[in-house]
């Protein structure tokens, strides 16, 4: 089996992992302690590995395709935060639910998104290019859009700098780092690669550990939130059409190849679950829905990924049906 197999099939895993979890949380709740012990480490070990896939010393490498990045930019960080805005709108006053949809629909992906690119006919070279992009922009943005959209109270109460803080230097800049030295270290001799190669295996069956601890760790919450996670769907379900319908308008005016929009409609549909994990992992008591809200999103959108791969080629983002509307444009 190949990598892209397995990146093909990875719901399926996920899915088994979340079931398993679930089990074991039931058949021995004393485990939940451990569970969240190990669950730190793991996640680091998943951040890193998801990071080394990612040319960070190579940002500036975006910027050659300008109308593309522009669209990038306006698309994940102007356009798609209005959508999850508005998303709140139809969902219940619950905050921890409300922060959960935030931190997962407002940061666009940077693992998964290169995968479903390649598989979807886009340009996957572009989508190489803009993931450090994406990646740097999110995390200097999220706090920013955090603080416009959630009430004062509700911003205050969960994000605590004091708890914050920690988790975001040790689970996202200490394997954002590990990861750059990594990148420097492989590309001084090109033997190295092989590295890279083999690290690119591990963020499949390392997440699935990490939403099995989650599971098992929290089996009570995921049981509570049953409802709730069903008036939340089709949100989800609502985002995936409604981000490749922007990826496909944006295309249309900026007047990008089809591979572009293809690329660009899979930035848009694919969000950063487990980067904003730490952050939902360090919340205090009393918020544990948004972790479940963020294991959910990731789902919903693996599926929805089968449906673009199908919808985005053949249809949306289809040559023939293109070339027919440029003509009737004119």
């Amino acid at each position: 089996m190949d990598r892209l197999t397995l990146e093909r099939h990875q719901v399926w895993i996920y899915l088994a992992a979340i079931a398993g979890g679930l089990v074991l949380g039931n058949a021995q709740p004393s485990l939940a302690p451990r569970f969240e012990a190990l669950l730190w480490p793991i996640l680091a070990a998943l951040l890193y590995t998801t990071f080394v896939q990612v040319p960070l010393l190579h940002t500036r490498d975006a910027f050659r395709d300008r109308r593309f990045v522009f669209a990038i930019l306006v698309g994940n960080f102007v356009l798609i935060p209005l959508v999850a805005w508005l998303a709140l709108k139809w969902l219940p006053d619950d905050p921890a639910l409300h922060l959960g949809v935030l931190l997962v629909l407002l940061v666009p992906c940077t693992d998964w998104f290169i995968t479903f690119t390649q598989l979807g006919q886009g340009n996957t070279a572009r989508a190489i290019a803009v993931t450090p992009l994406n990646l740097v922009v999110q995390l200097l943005m999220l706090p920013i859009y955090l603080w416009l959209m959630l009430p004062a109270a509700d911003f205050g109460a969960a994000l605590r700098m004091e708890e914050m803080l920690p988790a975001a230097l040790a689970l996202i800049g200490v394997p954002l780092v590990a990861a750059a030295l990594t990148e420097r270290w492989v590309e001084a001799r090109p033997e190295r690669a092989v590295l890279r190669t083999r690290l690119g295996w591990w963020p499949v069956p390392l997440l699935a550990v990490v939403v099995l601890l989650i599971a098992g760790a929290q089996v009570g919450t995921v049981r509570d939130a049953g409802p709730m996670l069903l008036k939340v769907l089709p949100v989800f379900v609502g985002f995936l059409l409604v981000a490749a319908l922007i990826a496909r308008l944006l295309t249309r005016v900026l007047r990008l190849p089809m591979d572009a929009g293809r690329t660009l409609a899979f930035s848009l549909g694919t969000r950063n679950s487990f980067v904003v994990l730490p952050f939902a992992l360090a919340l205090p008591t009393g918020w544990e829905t948004t972790v479940v809200v963020i294991v959910f999103q990731s789902l919903v959108e693996l599926f929805g990924m089968v449906f673009y791969l199908w919808w985005l080629p053949r249809r949306l983002f289809n040559e023939a049906s293109a070339a027919t509307i440029e003509r009737s444009s004119l």
